[in-house]
């Protein structure tokens, strides 16, 4: 089954979320529609960047469950950026 992830940049979080709370809610969003593989939290030019990789059957699914992670998480946070993303051999491509 192709691998897909969605990576998005949190921006400021909404009154009385915890921190530490949006990864593994994300995750949670996640694995209620499909089997997620991993989940981080990386820093890229001093920004924080969520990722969730995941699997599912075709394009359309993966889109799918890539913004109800968003979603999810924009009930959290302010969601600056997102972008679902396909696994190719080594590479990641955008879906089209």
């Amino acid at each position: 089954m192709p691998s897909y992830r969605v990576r998005l940049v949190p921006g400021l979080l909404r009154a009385g979320v915890d921190p530490a709370a949006v990864l593994p809610a994300a995750l949670d969003e996640g694995r209620r529609h499909t089997a997620v593989e991993a989940g981080t939290v990386d820093v890229v030019r001093g920004r924080p960047v969520l990722t969730v990789r995941y699997e599912a059957p075709d394009d359309p699914t993966a889109a799918f469950v890539g913004r109800a992670v968003v979603e999810h998480v924009g009930t959290l946070v302010d969601v600056e950026t997102s972008r679902v993303t396909r696994r190719w051999g080594s590479r990641w491509e955008p879906l089209r």
